[in-house]
């Protein structure tokens, strides 16, 4: 299981070289500061808005984490930066302010006056629309994505991130248990299906678990800030199908969820013996999420494929 990183307990305020790359006009300046307690509520109170429970709004209001995530995500000067979320502006400003290009999508078009004026002068770019659908094929090489995930879609998005040419890493606070899963290695508890997506595509790190007190309104739940490294490998989509019907129920045998995507016994158990030969020992009953990638990924090649695995 990850354990967060205590190379990053503390992250000080951006330098001020790194502060001065910023948009060629100023970001406006509240009263506050942006992720002040009483200035969420006052903007909340002045635009008439409550947050959206089926939105996943939670607003981050502690600047620590704040600086935090910035500074491990690698927001600075120039960096294509792509934020999904930004709910009152929050962390986008943070980012802005590092001097990093940022393009934010939000979906909730109750969310644009208050944008208006939070990100007034940054320079950002503020897209509309279902972060589900969009195209994240078209992000320009290096890109960096820096987010408070919504934790009700963050496995699909992150799932999409990976497979995106474009985006080099990500930056997120996720529910613990997600963060958890991301960097789970076989027979670890967590272990399944995003794990070996990861594995696959890169690696993952837990920096810092973030209270729940570190939200408005607070989440019923733990998060953490995950760090996602892309190697820019493509693995065989073929290999990935395989993968998610072998580890649907990672907590049954292998065979038993094979069989249910179509393959036969007698090549199911030729296969794991085959693979068991050449590494760890398996057994015929091994469970799915004990088998390490590299012998899936054996048993993958000997097996041979059936039309209804697509």
């Amino acid at each position: 299981m990850p354990t967060p990183d205590p190379d990053f307990d503390a992250v000080p305020e951006p330098s001020a070289d790194l502060a001065a790359g910023l948009a060629s006009e100023p970001i406006t300046e509240l009263a506050a500061p942006l992720y002040s307690p009483r200035t969420v509520r006052e903007l909340l109170e002045r635009f008439n808005l409550r947050p959206t429970k089926s939105l996943g709004q939670n607003f981050l209001i502690d600047g620590n984490t704040l600086r935090l995530i910035a500074e491990v995500g690698g927001a600075a000067q120039g960096v294509n930066v792509l934020e999904v979320g930004p709910g009152l502006g929050v962390l986008t400003r943070e980012l802005a302010r590092r001097g990093a290009a940022v393009t934010t999508l939000e979906k909730d078009e109750r969310l644009r006056p208050v944008l208006a004026e939070t990100l007034a002068g940054s320079g950002v770019d503020i897209i509309w629309g279902d972060a589900l659908t969009f195209d994240y094929s078209q992000l320009p090489p290096g890109t960096r994505v820096i987010a408070n995930l919504p934790y009700y879609i963050s496995t699909a998005l992150l799932t999409q991130f990976m497979q995106a040419p474009g985006i080099v890493s990500a930056t997120v606070l996720v529910q613990r248990e997600v963060a958890e899963r991301l960097g789970a290695q076989p027979g670890q508890d967590g272990y399944g299906y995003l794990s070996a997506l990861v594995a696959l595509h890169g690696s993952a790190k837990i920096i810092r678990d973030v209270s729940k007190g570190a939200f408005f309104p607070a989440p019923d739940v733990t998060s953490s800030i995950v760090r996602l490294e892309f190697s820019g490998s493509k693995p065989d989509p073929a290999f990935v199908r395989f993968l998610e019907v072998a580890l649907q129920h990672r907590r049954k045998t292998l065979r038993n969820n094979l069989r249910m995507a179509g393959y036969e016994g007698e090549f199911i158990d030729a296969a794991i013996q085959k693979a068991g030969q050449a590494g760890p020992r398996l057994t015929a009953n091994v469970r799915a999420e004990d088998v390490p990638l590299v012998q899936m990924e054996q048993i993958f090649t000997a097996l041979r494929p059936v039309d209804n695995v697509d």
